[in-house]
Order: structure tokens, then sequence, then C-alpha cells
């Protein structure tokens, strides 16, 4: 009877753990980017700008480095959550986008222009 017992515990246990597993994929599924690139006022990719992603829900922000042609990424965020995004370099600054809850696209992708200096 012990035997059979363990058995039902360690089906129990893995169809647990499947069904976890399935929800975490989901929900990773559900997850968005937003992603793009840097550029100057004559549109020119801006190595090395750095652009800004605030969480409007929480207020944390995160930065990312733009690279060698101006790109920059930000993934596994939240779609339900609505997100400010700049750009800086050398005193210049880009408008601020919003990034809405209630877009319902999976990636999102934005230019952010340097235009105006620094407030």
């Amino acid at each position: 009877m012990k035997r059979r017992a363990w058995m039902v515990i360690l089906v129990a246990l893995l169809v647990f753990g499947l069904t976890a597993a399935a929800q975490d994929s989901k929900k990773e599924s559900q997850l968005r980017t937003v992603k793009g690139v840097v550029v100057d006022k004559g549109e020119t990719p801006v190595q090395g700008g750095v652009v800004f992603l605030k969480n409007l829900r929480t207020n944390q922000v995160r930065s990312y480095i733009a690279d060698n042609e101006g790109l920059f990424r930000f993934s596994g965020l939240d779609p339900n959550v609505d997100y400010e995004v700049h750009a800086e370099k050398d005193g210049a600054k880009s408008p601020t986008r919003q990034v809405s809850s209630f877009d319902n696209r999976k990636e999102i992708v934005l230019t952010l222009k340097l235009d105006k200096k620094k407030d």
C-alpha cells in the first residue's frame, strides 16, 4: 500500500509541476519588448545614447546604452503597465514617448530623436 501512495504522490507532483511550467510559459509569452533606435536631428544613429525606461506604476527606471548602431532594447516588460521612454546624449534629449498598457502589441518599436537641450 505504501508503494501505491508514493506513486500517487509522485504523479500529483508531476502534474502540478507541468501545470506550473505551462503557466510560467504563458505568462512569459505575454511579456512585451520595447526596442528601437536613437538618432540625431539628421536621422543619423547615435552610438552611446542613454535610453531611460520608466515604469509608471512603480516609478522604477531602467537604462540602456545604445549600441554602435544606436539600437536599444528592453524586454520582459509587464503588458499591464504604462511606461515612459526617452533618450539623452551630450546635453541633448529626445521627447518622452508613452507606451500604453492599452497598446496590445507584443513588440513596440520607437525612434528617439535627440533634438533639444536637457531641461
